[in-house]
């Protein structure tokens, strides 16, 4: 099949030194930040946004939203309604929230959103102090969102949905229904209330709330490099040359490297979705440390060092973007010698956005090879006949362009791996396909 194209895109910087701690499988605390409210937000200031987060939160419907706003200038406080700052959230990835939700207590904020998941969402409803903060946000005005479970099971239940149009996930719509007027929109604004559907609703929420917060311009500023779909809602597609059968054991063992300047977003969807797969996916380090501070400074912290599964063996291993990330990548002896041991024995690897360009090109990874990467990094591929494609599939690569393909990226693997029927399946349970 081949891919739909998509425009080359003139890119916005990659990195913005922002504020986060945002961990997968870390232990680790750190001082919670006191929030300090203000009289007012001058007009020259960044826009103010809170994204609670609790144990069972989805931990993709939090982190693109984190990230497309930090990429718009918000200053993003994510708070725990826990009793700690970390929380448990789904499919075992771990955040440490910037503080817990009692310090925001009497800070405005320009914009509230609430992540999806359960139970999560139920345990967002049953804080009062973040109760009393999303009602005080709707009382003077201001926006506030929600997605996935969250519309129905947090909104809803305050009331803070009556005489709106909204949409949530569609096994909660039932619920919904009996506090606002239900719609099956993917993404859904009445007034300054947004709510959407589902993890693979994500990245078109957090597009429209930061059209909310800074207008049309900016939107399109932060939205072009992400080189989102024209398409929301349809199958996937990709471009396929040499096809072969993707073998491995009972469950495909998956590595996926990651490193100072990975890109968060690309890294967390491909996590998330090929463990909802049931895929075994282990995250390394490839510095020193466990703790990476990933493009958007979110800090993820990984399931183990890359020297300690250096002489282990994967199905497939596969790269996250981020030009930090891959010039770590790039200039990691193990990691590419591991790469090209994965090649040389006809295994399977693959890499999205700056990985293509910048680690498997230089290193003759793409030899012989049709691939894709990110747009404005096309011209150092040295074969680009097939980089318009979002996904392209060459034998035993996998390759992709950016942020707004990873999640088509994702699909493509599991396809390969379980086939189009559960590729499908999982793509309409997370509400990415109709």
């Amino acid at each position: 099949m081949v891919a739909l194209s998509s425009r080359h895109l003139t890119p916005l910087a990659l990195h913005l030194s922002l504020p986060s701690r945002l961990f997968l499988g870390s232990s680790h605390s750190l001082p919670r930040r006191k929030i300090r409210s203000s009289p007012s937000i001058m007009a020259s200031a960044a826009k103010k946004v809170l994204v609670p987060v609790a144990n069972g939160t989805e931990p993709l419907e939090a982190t693109v939203t984190i990230d497309l706003l930090r990429r718009a200038g918000a200053d993003v406080t994510v708070a725990s309604v826990e009793k700690q700052l970390r929380v448990d959230a789904a499919h075992g990835i771990k955040i440490l929230a910037d503080s817990l939700i009692s310090d925001c207590e009497r800070s405005d904020f320009d914009l509230i959103s609430l992540p999806g998941g359960m139970p999560g969402s139920t345990t967002l409803r049953d804080c009062k102090t973040l109760e009393s903060i999303v009602r005080k946000q709707a009382a003077e005005g201001r926006p506030y969102a929600a997605i996935c479970a969250a519309p129905a099971v947090a909104l809803g239940s305050w009331g803070l949905l009556k005489g709106l149009k909204a949409t949530c996930y569609p096994s909660f719509m039932e619920q919904l229904s009996s506090t606002a007027s239900a719609v099956e929109s993917r993404v859904q604004k009445d007034g300054k209330v947004v709510t959407s559907r589902g993890p693979g609703t994500t990245m078109e929420y957090a597009v429209s709330l930061i059209e909310i917060l800074y207008g049309k311009e900016r939107t399109d500023e932060v939205s072009g490099p992400l080189v989102l779909r024209s398409n929301y809602g349809d199958v996937h597609t990709f471009a396929e040359l040499n096809p072969i059968q993707w073998t491995c054991g009972d469950i495909p063992k998956i590595l996926v490297p990651i490193a100072n300047g990975s890109e968060e977003m690309e890294a967390v969807i491909i996590i998330d979705v090929l463990r909802r797969a049931k895929a075994e996916v282990v995250v390394a380090s490839v510095g020193e440390k466990l703790e990476i501070e990933a493009s958007r400074n979110v800090k993820l912290v990984a399931d183990v060092l890359l020297d300690d599964v250096i002489n282990n063996s994967f199905d497939l291993i596969v790269l996250p973007g981020g030009l930090g990330g891959a010039q770590a990548f790039t200039e990691s002896e193990k990691l590419v010698n591991l790469l090209k041991k994965q090649r040389e024995s006809n295994k399977l690897y693959g890499a999205i956005c700056a990985s293509p360009a910048l680690v498997l090109e230089p290193h003759g990874l793409l030899k012989g090879k049709k691939a894709t990467a990110f747009p404005a990094l096309c011209n150092k591929l040295s074969d680009p006949s097939e980089v318009e494609n979002r996904v392209v599939v060459d034998g035993n690569l996998v390759t992709s362009r950016g942020p707004g393909t990873t999640m088509e990226f994702a699909l493509v693997i599991v396809e390969k791996f379980f086939g189009r029927e559960k590729a499908l399946e999982l793509g309409k349970g997370m509400i990415f396909v109709h």
